[in-house]
């Protein structure tokens, strides 16, 4: 059997239902998600392009998908 279960939220002026403030709550955390992921890869970057040019190899197609599958 199911049971319903009801919530009451205060919600600032600045909404003007729950619905609003949930959807900005989802936004904020999607957004501040997608910004941590920007500067991680930033820093991946950074670190990867700081490297000396004599660090790299060539490698062949075969070998990028060999090592990737890996």
């Amino acid at each position: 059997m199911s049971r319903t279960t009801t919530m009451t939220v205060r919600v600032s002026g600045a909404y003007e239902n729950v619905s609003e403030y949930i959807r900005d709550l989802i936004r904020r955390d999607k957004e501040r998600a997608e910004r941590e992921a920007f500067d991680r890869l930033k820093a991946d970057l950074n670190r990867v392009f700081a490297a000396p040019d004599d660090s790299y190899k060539p490698l062949t197609a075969a070998e990028v998908v060999a090592r990737n599958r890996s």
